[in-house]
């Protein structure tokens, strides 16, 4: 259960990248990732489909990733999209009415959110 639980948050994880840094990956290696990775094709259907070897299309998988890690170590757009909908999503539990917050701390917390976000920005 745990390997599922951690094999979904790898393509999660990938599906991010690919989502933020898909469109700098050349047209090859798009087609070839998104087969593979969001289409859940295997390596022998996509070799077979594009005229590689199956390690072709895996070296290629591998280094896509690689290079898509590497654009969020430097540009950190996937890690401020998802603490900024962390704190949207904190957001609507404060101002959920049937919430038992006392007004005053739901604003005071809205309030150090949205500082929060206009930093990250």
């Amino acid at each position: 259960m745990i390997t599922k639980v951690i094999a979904m948050e790898k393509i999660l994880e990938q599906t991010l990248l690919y989502d933020f840094y898909g469109e700098l990956l050349t047209e090859h290696q798009r087609q070839v990732y998104e087969d593979v990775v969001l289409n859940d094709f295997s390596l022998s259907e996509v070799a077979a489909a594009r005229g590689i070897s199956r390690q072709g299309v895996h070296d290629l998988v591998r280094r896509c990733n690689k290079t898509l890690e590497e654009y969020e170590e430097k540009l950190h757009l996937v890690q401020r999209f998802v603490q900024i909908r962390e704190n949207v999503n904190e957001i609507r539990k404060l101002t959920d009415p049937s919430g038992d917050t006392p007004k005053e701390d739901v604003m005071q917390r809205i309030a150090a959110i949205a500082s929060d976000i206009l930093e990250e920005l």
